[in-house]
């Protein structure tokens, strides 16, 4: 939509070639008339020709009421000068509604019917502490210790905000399994995987990021040795084939 200035003639019986548009960029269809008082005119080449110096300014939106207010103009200069700050003050009122609209969708590993279909499934945990849920269980072989694997992630804190991800970087994370390349509870729980499985594990603090993550634009802080939540799905065993049955 367009952010207009019209300059128009105060009196209702002014022609429609003394109308002035002056569209400025694009808003979300808000309009501002500019009145000027029964006197003043806009002569052949389209300037304002102010005879008692004053100008109303009505502002109109599709999502307020019409209000209006008089100000006092000393020249054409003035009025451009006034027309071009009201449109500062129209776009930076956009920016901040910009800055509330709600935060754009990640994708992930599991989808709302995934998420409902969890809460029925049990939950594992194991001697060091970390707990896990099989979203699907794989076909394929688990990774011996030591070996590379392929996997995509999706890593949250306990409130489900995400702070990292491998699907947001569009390629699969390859990393030694079982070296120390990763956290102690990612490395445990792609361990007893399979190929082809997806799971979510529960990481404690003790098994997560010691020092913790800085937050960044868009992602949450995550705290020294704070409990962490990771999607991951198994994705293949560089050298190792499928089982095949």
């Amino acid at each position: 939509m367009v952010l207009s200035i019209w300059i128009c003639e105060a009196s209702m019986a002014s022609s429609l070639s003394s109308l002035l548009l002056v569209p400025l960029g694009s808003t979300c269809g808000k309009s501002l008339c500019f009145t000027t008082p029964q006197g003043s005119s806009v002569d052949k080449s389209g300037s304002l020709v102010l005879q008692n110096r004053r100008l109303v300014v009505k502002v109109k939106s599709s999502e307020t009421t019409e209000c209006s207010v008089m100000l006092n103009t000393n020249s054409r200069r003035d009025f451009i000068g006034l027309a071009l700050g009201i449109t500062g003050m129209f776009m930076g009122s956009l920016d901040v509604k910009a800055a509330g609209l709600p935060p754009e969708e990640k994708p992930k590993l599991c989808d709302d019917t995934c998420e409902k279909e969890l809460e029925n499934v049990p939950i594992l945990t194991t001697e060091s502490g970390l707990q896990y849920k099989d979203i699907k269980v794989g076909q394929g072989p688990s990774p011996p210790v030591g070996f590379q694997v392929a996997a995509n992630y999706v890593a949250m804190v306990p409130s489900g905000q995400i702070f990292d991800s491998s699907l947001e970087k569009g390629q699969v994370y390859i990393f030694r399994v079982g070296s120390g390349q990763v956290i102690k509870g990612l490395d445990e729980g792609i361990l007893s995987m399979k190929v082809g499985g997806k799971r979510r594990l529960y990481i404690p603090g003790s098994l997560a990021f010691p020092k913790g993550l800085n937050s960044a634009p868009g992602r949450p802080r995550v705290a020294p040795s704070s409990p962490v939540i990771f999607d991951v799905s198994l994705e293949y065993v560089p050298g190792l084939e499928l089982d095949e049955e």
